[in-house]
């Protein structure tokens, strides 16, 4: 474990910074001046105290009326991002950006109507005690799902959580053990046609050095192509980012930065090494802050294709700064812009490609990278694709002898756009050329409903004949291909 990294390196440099360009005289003057002003602003503060300690007629707790005035003060600067912690709420706030929790190790998905498994992590106490990918909580603890939020699986390490899980129609109760998980923030696969899949789920304190060992496999695998994910990556340290850069770039401007004084100062890459392959970055709507970052460094310097959809929106740098007792002040200190000098803050950064829907955007992502086969298989939880397990779905839905499937999935499949004709109640694809095929409700050549489409797949094939497809009863899975 590396020693502790506050969010940003570039603070404590810029301080000292300022601080030499002061005159020492009038340094000393300002300081003294400083001080008595402080000293009587600060005055009223603990006279108030004093008299809602004294005289309330409730009574009230000295350390809440600090921590009350602490969070007051922060709270006037409008800043979502800027908060005080507690000694105790410090270590959680670290654990968190470490991606380190008690639980039972699974990746949860919710949907409107159910709550489902996504993930298993390997060596879990939920994979040794039988739980599955695709498996629905139906109840924790004997209360059903529909009146909890799921919390329930956190708890105290050792603690037991009894749940009932719906597999391939069936009911089973499993009892596991919570305890401490510490996710892995990289994960690498190496897939047909020698195209490389890293994800990156969160930048910690070791994000910088499994990435490189996540990349140095990928080459010794012999790396062709590689598709970065960074969907659902909400940020964590910058440094750990500005790393990862490096491993892209041999020179060059990752982003700049301002503090209160509005002035841009790049930061550069400048002992990098060149990437030396085509790469896709994912993203979407909870790709934030560091993440932000290194998409925006790849995509400006032309190293990436960027595809999914906009990103969050967080380009302000927290540092946090150690306060007495323990606790710490996370602050914005800085703003960043992109290589190209975009503030996208609260607006997002495009992709170059837009896609919806975790699967398709995977396929698409796979496509650009050079796989000419794609096998996409599962239901509507899972999804492999040419074998190799994935999060996301095929949006399987059947009604009697009619199979349909997700109309994102068929479309990324076929390279298509799709879209719905909301007034003819009809999914349209839309291919390169300019040609637009249409399924209809009326005719139950689809189906929409929480807000997605869905085309039947006999229907889809009449229109698109290189679709191969076929279901599998037994296991209740669907099989897609193009050919």
């Amino acid at each position: 474990m590396k020693s502790a990294k506050i969010v940003t390196a570039l603070l404590s440099g810029c301080l000292a910074l300022s601080i030499a360009w002061a005159p020492a005289a009038s340094a000393a003057d300002a300081a003294a001046s400083t001080e008595a002003a402080q000293a009587s602003k600060t005055e009223i503060i603990n006279e108030i105290m004093q008299y809602l300690e004294y005289y309330n007629v409730e009574g009230v707790d000295q350390d809440t009326l600090i921590r009350g005035a602490i969070d007051g003060m922060v709270g006037t600067l409008e800043d979502p991002y800027s908060q005080y912690f507690t000694k105790e709420e410090a270590a959680d706030f670290g654990h968190q950006v470490d991606l380190e929790y008690v639980g039972i190790g699974v990746r949860l998905m919710y949907t409107a109507k159910e709550l489902y498994i996504e993930e298993v992590m390997s060596g879990s106490p939920a994979e040794a005690a039988g739980l599955k990918r695709g498996d629905s909580i139906l109840k924790i603890n004997g209360v059903r799902v529909a009146d909890t939020n799921g919390d329930e699986l956190s708890g105290k390490a050792g603690t037991k959580v009894s749940l009932l899980i719906q597999r391939n129609g069936a009911n089973k109760s499993y009892t596991v053990t919570r305890s401490e998980i510490a996710t892995s923030s990289v994960t690498s696969k190496m897939l047909n046609s020698k195209i490389a899949y890293i994800s990156i789920n969160g930048f910690t304190q070791t994000a910088d050095e499994e990435f490189s060992a996540a990349l140095d496999k990928m080459r010794s695998g012999g790396m062709k192509s590689l598709v970065l994910d960074l969907r659902d990556n909400t940020g964590g340290y910058m440094d750990s980012a500005q790393n990862i850069v490096s491993k892209f770039m041999d020179s060059g401007i990752m982003m700049y930065t301002s503090d209160q004084t509005g002035t841009l100062k790049p930061v550069a890459i400048t002992n990098g090494s060149k990437i030396g392959v085509p790469v896709v970055v994912l993203t979407n709507e909870y790709t934030a802050s560091a993440s932000e970052a290194l998409t925006g460094a790849l995509r400006d310097n032309k190293l990436a294709t960027v595809v999914g959809t906009r990103s969050y929106g967080k380009a302000r740098i927290q540092s946090l700064i150690p306060m007495s007792g323990g606790g710490e002040l996370k602050l914005t200190t800085m703003k960043y812009l992109t290589p190209n000098k975009e503030d996208f803050n609260h607006i997002g950064l495009a992709p170059d490609i837009e896609v919806k829907g975790k699967t398709a955007q995977l396929i698409t992502a796979l496509q650009i990278a050079g796989m000419k086969e794609i096998v996409a298989s599962g239901d509507h939880h899972i999804l492999d694709i040419n074998g190799t397990a994935f999060a996301g779905n095929v949006g399987l839905i059947k009604q009697g002898d009619k199979v349909y499937a997700a109309s994102r999935v068929l479309a990324a499949l076929v390279e298509n756009e799709v879209s719905w004709d909301a007034k003819n109640k009809k999914v349209m694809l839309i291919t390169g050329a300019g040609n637009v095929f249409g399924f209809t409700l009326a005719s139950k050549e689809a189906l929409f409903q929480d807000g997605e489409s869905f085309i039947e797949l006999n229907a889809f094939k009449k229109k698109f004949p290189a679709l191969v497809w076929s279901y599998n009863t037994s296991l209740k899975q669907l099989k897609l291909a193009v050919k």
